[in-house]
């Protein structure tokens, strides 16, 4: 007979069995692994799973919610029993050989009739009367880009500002001094609703109700390559009127560059409201930031050849391409490969892993692995456009080209005329240009006048530049 209990105060999860002690247990999901402590002896034995994990030299977190596979070797957990009195409340359930850790809130919130009721609380009650920014990245699913750097810019000149931050669970690690608010949650409505700014670098999704006095800077995250909103292949009526629904719900929004300045307002329907037209926050790091330090967080040591693998989501699937091998290729490059996956491919995917791989797709500034890469591995991503602040090497691993240039995305402009850097359709094209120096040099013209175009900007103040505006236009007090 084999049992599993949760442990509220230990934060963990027990299972118990007959028979011989196990030689192994873990606990896997899509971005998180844990291993468990073995005990017993003789008849009995006990497996108790840590529910909290420290990943990339952070702070140790809770699991992030979601589906997680159950792995005793020689268990068969097909039966396993649970003993329910213990799960109340505590947001995880166990069926057995899969565990789902639901996010950080109470049942009656968790269903449909609860969310629709504080969504309606949310509507009626006023709001935008609170000196605070409510800030959102990706959906909640991280604490990252250009918001994070207005954040940490708003808090030294600001300090007076309370600084909420969406996220989809506390596995989400905030900024020091922000609070956590988790979707969905009464703090999460009430907060959405009580801010004076809300920061967002992505659609808002759920319902808006504007309150008096609340405004929306969308941030953006990214330069364009490929088309967007309603720009996108095919007509699609219901496409369109959610794009302009959404975009109606902006106040403001921020670009990397005049390039961007035309396309986000075209491709968005954003007319007759202003767009700052101020470099990117995000990148800031990419001038200022300290490489040492990231290295290290990684366990990379300071003279290892670092490449970034990271290509854009696709359309026609949930995971990451899987057009590179890690690591034969971090074997056949002498380097350590990091592989970023699109916000998009965090939660479906599963993480990689290699000698001399590490996968950071849930790492959460993606600007900081930039500025740590000795090259950057890409496809269609607007990575692209921040990168090349570093000046650094660019390979466009693009096997799928006319595919996704001609059936699934389309471009605004001719990357194989304008790249900064060599196409290339296999890795070992990829691997005989990154042995080749000439393969990048031979760019320098194109990589110049892309800089001159797209990264004029982005000089390291980025971030003193939007939070000025928005302490000179009032949004918020300092």
């Amino acid at each position: 007979m084999t049992t599993a209990v949760i442990d509220g105060q230990r934060e963990a999860l027990i299972v118990a069995g007959d028979g011989a002690r196990p030689t192994g247990a873990v606990l896997e999901g899509p971005r998180a692994r844990v291993s468990a402590v073995l005990t017993g002896r003789g008849k009995t034995w006990k497996a108790t799973f840590p529910l909290r994990a420290a990943r990339f030299g952070g702070s140790e977190l809770p699991l992030p919610s979601g589906e997680y596979t159950l792995l005793i070797e020689g268990v068969d957990l097909s039966g396993v029993a649970v003993e329910r009195q213990l799960l109340a409340g505590l947001g995880v359930a166990v069926h057995g050989a899969t565990v789902r850790i639901d996010p950080p809130l109470e049942a009656v919130h968790l269903s449909a009739e609860g969310q629709r009721t504080l969504e309606e609380r949310y509507v009626a009650q006023p709001g935008g009367s609170e000196n605070a920014v409510f800030f959102e990245s990706f959906y909640g699913q991280s604490a990252g880009c250009n918001p994070r750097a207005i954040d940490r810019e708003l808090a030294t000149r600001a300090p007076g500002v309370v600084r909420y931050w969406s996220v989809t669970d506390l596995s989400v690690a905030v900024p020091e001094g922000a609070v956590a608010v988790v979707e969905g949650s009464p703090e999460w409505w009430r907060a959405r609703a009580a801010a004076r700014l809300l920061v967002v670098n992505d659609w808002l999704r759920r319902r808006f109700s504007r309150k008096d006095g609340q405004r929306v800077l969308q941030t953006w995250h990214g330069t364009p390559l490929k088309r967007l909103a309603l720009h996108r292949p095919g007509f699609d009526p219901r496409r369109m009127a959610a794009v302009v629904k959404e975009s109606r719900r902006w106040d403001v929004l921020l670009a990397q560059n005049r390039y961007s300045e035309r396309i986000l307002a075209k491709a968005y329907a954003f007319f007759g409201k202003p767009i700052w037209v101020d470099g990117y926050p995000r990148d800031d790091v990419l001038v200022n930031g300290d490489a040492a330090a990231v290295r290290a967080a990684l366990g990379i040591g300071p003279e290892e050849r670092v490449l970034l693998y990271a290509p854009t989501w696709r359309d026609d699937r949930a995971e990451i391409v899987d057009f590179v091998d890690p690591e034969q290729l971090a074997r056949e490059a002498d380097a350590v490969v990091l592989v970023r996956g699109h916000s998009r491919t965090l939660r479906p995917g599963r993480d990689q892993d290699g000698a001399r791989v590490i996968d950071v797709t849930g790492y959460p500034q993606t600007a900081e692995l930039l500025l740590i890469a000795d090259a950057l591995i890409t496809d269609y991503s607007s990575v692209m456009f921040d990168f090349s602040v570093t000046r650094r090497p660019m390979y466009f691993l693009v096997p799928d080209l006319e595919h996704y240039r001609g059936r699934l995305r389309g471009f605004y402009f001719d990357l194989a005329e304008r790249a900064p850097g060599p196409l290339l359709r296999t890795q070992e094209e990829l691997v005989a240009a990154l042995a080749d120096p000439s393969a990048s040099t031979a760019f320098a013209e194109k990589y110049e006048a892309w800089r001159r175009q797209f990264n004029a900007l982005d000089d390291g103040r980025a971030a003193e530049r939007v939070v000025s505006r928005i302490l000179d236009l009032g949004f918020v007090e300092a």
